[in-house]
């Protein structure tokens, strides 16, 4: 009878304990929508933040990808979280607008971001101020076959004029210049998306996509121009086809170069490519001196303006942005981390060359249905396949890309 009462009395002491903890934590709401390979790796990014801070309890919550983008726009105006996923750039510009991000510049000042995620800063800063923390993102480029090279008997360029010289040598031997797979029409928005960005710059192709350009531009119009250069030197299916097709040309030799994300990589190698016949190349300067700015979807973590725990929501951001916990993540996931400091996996030359191409660029694009709104990105896309098919109607699709913009962006 002692004894049990003893025992008794031992577990209502471990139960008040217990509780004594619990109601010490802070709780942080954070909302996201993860696959399961990433899921994993913020799971795991979460504890290690909650062992370094065990005072603060991280709730999550995750979505399915369709779902989120409707129920963000839910919870931003009503149940806040603490913390939420979104995207870079434009994306995340309407969310700012609306005062429903909060602005987090002082996380970025008190932990240096400015530098250590410099180059994901312009992406991240709407007038003047940070809005959020990049924490992964991926490279795009021009993926090359060597020995379709080798059999054009050209070496890999380090210009535009270079690029556009080799499509004739390809020609010789009936090699695509350039392939891709419009059939889902958003490949063809990654080439408009770098040459807009290397004639014209950054800014202006930010412009642009944010509405405030006109589509007849003769800024616009130069870029086609450029475009219109190789444009018989691509697949000439590509709108039958889908990226994955087109990435069977590449790894066939039957095409020389494909603008494409870096996840491609691994279709590429399933299809027999080595490190030793697949290349990489950062897309080529076309007006020269204009700061180079690169293709990488970016994904981020906000502060609604609604959260409730705000200085745990910032040590949170503070703590993803940091290169020790990026290193980890992106490990895990096998993308990039946005901060420099980071270290990838130096075995993979393709996250090693992309690593190094997004930590010194300029400024970075979120691509083209990302940047623009879902309407203008689907009209947009369409005429980019129209044109790499007829280069002639440049004239008539810009016309109804401008009528869009008027329409769409008022």
């Amino acid at each position: 009878m002692v004894h049990l009462k003893t025992g008794a009395l031992a577990l209502t002491a471990v139960l008040l304990a217990t509780t004594a903890v619990s109601a010490q934590q802070r709780e942080l709401k954070y909302y996201g929508d993860f696959d399961p390979i990433p899921l994993a790796a913020m799971e795991a990014l979460i504890a290690d933040f909650e062992a370094a801070n065990p005072d603060i309890d991280v709730v999550f919550q995750n979505f399915d990808h369709e779902g989120y983008k409707t129920a963000i726009r839910n919870f931003l105006t009503a149940d806040s979280p603490d913390l939420a996923n979104w995207y870079a750039g434009n994306r995340m510009a309407p969310f700012v607008a609306a005062g429903q991000f909060q602005d987090v510049s002082d996380v970025w000042e008190a932990n240096g971001l400015s530098d250590s995620l410099g180059s994901a800063k312009a992406s991240m800063t709407i007038d003047g101020k940070q809005w959020g923390v990049p924490y992964t993102y991926y490279q795009w480029g021009i993926y090359f076959n060597k020995d379709a090279y080798a059999a054009a008997g050209v070496e890999v360029p380090t210009d535009w004029a270079g690029f556009v010289a080799n499509c004739e040598k390809f020609s010789e031997v009936e090699i695509d210049c350039l392939t891709t797979g419009t059939k889902a029409l958003w490949p063809g928005a990654g080439i408009f998306d770098y040459i807009n960005m290397r004639t014209n710059g950054y800014e202006f192709h930010m412009d642009l996509t944010a509405g405030k350009v006109e589509w007849t531009d003769p800024r616009v119009k130069a870029t086609f121009a450029e475009w219109a250069k190789i444009a018989p030197f691509i697949t000439s299916n590509h709108a039958a086809i889908d990226w994955q097709d087109a990435a069977a040309l590449l790894i066939q030799g039957k095409a020389a170069n494909y603008v494409m994300g870096n996840f491609a990589v691994g279709v590429f190698k399933e299809g027999g490519m080595t490190n030793d016949n697949l290349g990489f190349m950062v897309f080529p300067e076309i007006t020269p001196g204009i700061p180079r700015a690169e293709e990488a979807p970016t994904d981020t973590i906000h502060i609604p303006a609604g959260a409730k725990n705000v200085e745990d929501a910032k040590t949170f951001l503070a703590f993803v942005a940091s290169a020790d916990a990026q290193t980890k993540l992106n490990g895990a996931i096998g993308q990039l981390p946005t901060n420099k400091n980071a270290t990838v996996d130096t075995s993979d030359p393709f996250l090693s060359a992309g690593f190094e191409t997004l930590s010194t660029a300029y400024a970075l694009a979120q691509f083209f249905d990302r940047d623009a709104p879902a309407e203008m990105a689907k009209v947009g896309m369409e005429g980019f396949q129209e044109f790499m098919v007829k280069p002639d109607r440049i004239d008539a699709i810009l016309e109804r890309l401008e009528k869009a913009r008027q329409r769409i962006y008022n």
